[in-house]
């Protein structure tokens, strides 16, 4: 008997596809959660002794999706047969306009000669977090293979290794990393799906450790005795300049604060677009192969995206527009950095997890790797686990959730995470490129 089409595709449509009924949803949430969070007694007081709001605004929409309410994407099939596909835009429109608006904002009164100060451990962690990635994927690979080895095997363009290549550019660079390595390795693109499908399981789950992490700090940093000085110095300096010019905001201040958070986004997407432009002429005349992809990153708009409101926002705190700290820059940074946590959090279906157990025990076991690493290194430098959670989302989470990461412990730290995102990108195929050859010779072992 022929199979039909109904029987091969899944009707996959949440009960709201509208993204401006999906928007307010969102929002209505992260309303909930900071309500309840301001309450000084009671249960939701205890409640956020244990699990931080920061996690919250990324749990429940991920909750919302996983009950079939909401959906990243989705298939519709018709009684006919015929299957149409839809998806959201909401974390498009976060991560390319609300989160170069926050980080402008945030860094506004930065205080660049502070987060020097912070000293070496930020990139001595940043480091262990990509050595973590390097080693942590032929490791998990020998593991899973002594007692499944269908899992980790495959021949040709189906060898398990090549995908796995793509998880090592996500997880040290970001996405042209992760482009880049599909094709220098040639993984069946059939296939693909299931390694993006493991990327945002691990290490959306990671994220989630991390950001229940952050409402422990305290005592994660007296496990680690660390020296947190340098930290609360930056965050004390930046505070006290806040409310030296902090003043009611007048509509004036808001409409500049407004015009300076979405002028730079304007204004990084009109020079991301030209150079983005220019570099793919250049990475295009490079030899193809390795050398080429090396440098994908560099025709990357997002990245340049990034890069240039970085640069805007560290020239800004130069001038006078830094006072605009006092009209509350950094709280309505904060309000946009919520907002695309919210909508990361739609993209994770719980259900999924148990759907390749196989790919996602690779992925586990290589995470714990990364982390256990990032641990012991925080413990022997005695690194603050601000340094610890950066380092690792830095890597893990790039430009989208470093910064988010870094401004859950104070705003005026974003720019920590930004920076070494930027560098992930810059050395994300080459370690990359590392840790697929030891995947290569683990899986052959």
């Amino acid at each position: 008997m022929q199979t039909t089409t109904q029987e091969i595709l899944q009707d996959t449509t949440p009960l709201i596809t509208n993204d401006t009924i999906v928007f307010g949803l969102l929002m209505l949430a992260l309303g909930f959660i900071f309500y309840t969070s301001s309450r000084d007694t009671g249960f939701w007081s205890k409640f956020y002794k244990i699990i931080p709001a920061l996690f919250m605004a990324y749990f429940i929409p991920a909750l919302f999706t996983t009950f079939g309410l909401i959906a990243p994407e989705w298939v519709t099939v018709s009684e006919m047969g015929e299957a149409t596909e839809g998806s959201s835009s909401l974390y498009y429109m976060s991560s390319r306009y609300l989160l170069p608006a926050a980080l402008v904002l945030m860094t506004l009164s930065i205080d660049l000669k502070g987060v020097f100060n912070l000293g070496p451990k930020a990139l001595i962690m940043f480091i262990t977090g990509t050595i973590g990635i390097v080693i942590g994927g032929p490791i998990a690979v020998l593991l899973v293979g002594t007692f499944s080895p269908e899992t980790v095997g495959g021949a040709g363009a189906d060898a398990v290794w090549r995908g796995l290549s793509t998880l090592a550019g996500s997880w040290i660079g970001g996405g042209a990393n992760q482009t880049a390595m599909l094709e220098i390795y040639g993984y069946n693109q059939a296939l693909y799906g299931g390694m993006v499908f493991v990327d945002i399981v691990i290490a959306n789950i990671w994220m989630a450790i991390i950001l229940i992490g952050i409402g422990k700090t305290t005592r994660i940093d007296k496990w680690l005795n660390a020296d947190t000085s340098a930290i609360e110095s930056l965050k004390e300096k930046v505070s006290s300049y806040a409310k030296k010019v902090d003043r009611n905001p007048s509509l004036t201040d808001l409409m500049v604060l407004a015009a300076i958070a979405f002028g730079t986004v304007g204004l990084a997407h009109f020079g991301a677009g030209y150079i983005s432009g220019f570099f793919e002429d250049f990475v295009t005349g490079l030899p193809k192969g390795i050398t080429r992809n090396i440098f994908t990153f560099l025709n990357s708009n997002f990245f340049w995206m990034i890069t240039i409101t970085t640069i805007i926002g560290v020239l800004l705190s130069f001038t006078r527009a830094r006072s605009y700290e006092g009209a509350g820059a950094s709280k309505f940074g904060s309000v946009f950095i919520y907002i695309l946590v919210a909508s990361i959090g739609m993209k994770m279906d719980l259900t999924l997890i148990f759907d390749n157990l196989g790919l996602i025990l690779v992925g586990a076991i290589w995470m714990i790797i990364h982390a256990g690493l990032l641990i012991l290194v925080a413990k022997l430098i005695r690194a603050p686990y601000f340094f610890l959670a950066v380092g690792s989302q830095a890597n893990v989470g790039g430009a989208a959730s470093a910064p988010i990461v870094a401004s859950a412990f104070h705003p005026s730290l974003a720019t920590v995470g930004v920076l070494l995102a930027v560098f992930g990108y810059a050395i994300g195929t080459v370690a990359a490129i590392l840790c697929t050859i030891l995947m290569q010779l683990a899986s052959a072992a």
